[in-house]
């Protein structure tokens, strides 16, 4: 079996209340972790989590959702416990795009589905754009699947990306700084004013690394930087328009529309979920705020559940052995 992983290791991991493997995939700059619930027959379901989270955003969620998916849950790069990104390198979603494809081939999936949560969302839906014969059904949650920009901010954004990089290169030998738990939590929470205490620490427990006099946090300070690699809306429209799977849109009512208020980011999110509907894909609205899914998993679970029974368990093409996950 372990000859059949292509590079796919599982790794070792103390018991919680469900059970609960480690993935590691190799990559040419390291290696992409992550984590995975389910039996090794299940039905394949993707997890990506939002910028600046980790793998451990599903958690609460994965235990609440059908026993017979095996869910793996990715720490993209930069984020959680996978490698940084090689020096002089950005993050960006297409990049993320790959990093998923390179995850889907180790395990050989040849289908499967995608839950992404807010910047997870957004790779879920470029991914399910550029490859729709890969994914079964796509589950957002506070995500459109696309983050459009104005046209005309475009050449901005770009240079302020460019120049933050080149002033963080200039800064390489500031050492990252050190904090005691209880402050690293306190910064978390203060970044993450809706995370309630047990998201912090869940959080926490794969986004914070013991080093001499304390702990530090594990991801990429470049993720901080402005992504530079951007689409507008009529992009974005036409990225969705190529997702042949169905959707699933869990919008929360305090999320992120309020965090990003502003009237223009409006229409364009607007824009995108009348797209979806126009499509007839499902959008929802739940009580809760941007990390409902991980505060307060009750109320996403039965949504996503019944929307993964309906699209993906009721068919009668269930995998066969050679398309059961290498995992």
């Amino acid at each position: 079996m372990m000859q059949a992983l292509r590079g796919v290791r599982r790794l070792s991991s103390s018991s919680v209340i469900h059970t609960v493997s480690e993935l590691s995939v190799p990559v040419p700059w390291g290696e992409i972790r992550g984590q995975v619930w389910g039996p090794d027959h299940g039905r394949h379901v993707l997890c990506l989590h939002g910028w600046a989270d980790n793998c451990g955003t599903f958690k609460t969620l994965a235990p609440l959702l059908p026993k017979e998916c095996r869910y793996v849950a990715m720490d993209l790069p930069g984020h959680g416990r996978s490698s940084h990104r090689p020096p002089g390198s950005f993050y960006s979603f297409p990049l993320y795009v790959m990093d998923v494809h390179r995850v889907i081939d180790a395990l050989q999936w040849s289908k499967f589905s995608i839950i992404g949560h807010s910047m997870g969302g957004n790779i879920a839906g470029m991914y399910s754009a550029l490859y729709p014969e890969k994914v079964e059904a796509v589950i957002l949650l506070d995500s459109y699947g696309f983050l459009p920009t104005d046209v005309k901010e475009v050449p901005k954004v770009m240079r302020q990306g460019m120049d933050g990089m080149l002033h963080f290169e200039k800064k390489t030998e500031v050492e990252e700084r050190v904090y005691t738990y209880e402050k690293a939590a306190q910064r978390l929470l203060a970044a993450n004013p809706t995370l309630s205490e047990q998201s912090v620490q869940i959080l926490l427990e794969r986004g914070l690394v013991q080093v001499e006099g304390g702990v530090k946090f594990t991801r990429d300070r470049r993720i901080n930087l402005k992504n530079i690699m951007r689409i507008n809306l009529q992009q974005s429209l036409e990225m969705q328009s190529r997702i042949k799977a169905s959707a699933l849109v869990v919008l929360a009512e305090d999320g992120f529309e309020k965090i990003f208020a502003e009237k223009e980011q409006q229409k364009l999110s607007s824009a995108l979920v009348q797209g979806y509907r126009d499509r007839s894909h499902t959008v929802v609205k739940v009580p809760g705020d941007h990390h409902v899914h991980l505060n307060d998993p009750g109320r996403v679970a039965p949504l996503v559940s019944d929307f993964l029974q309906t699209t993906v368990l009721s068919r009668s093409d269930r995998p066969t052995e050679k398309q059961t996950s290498k995992l």
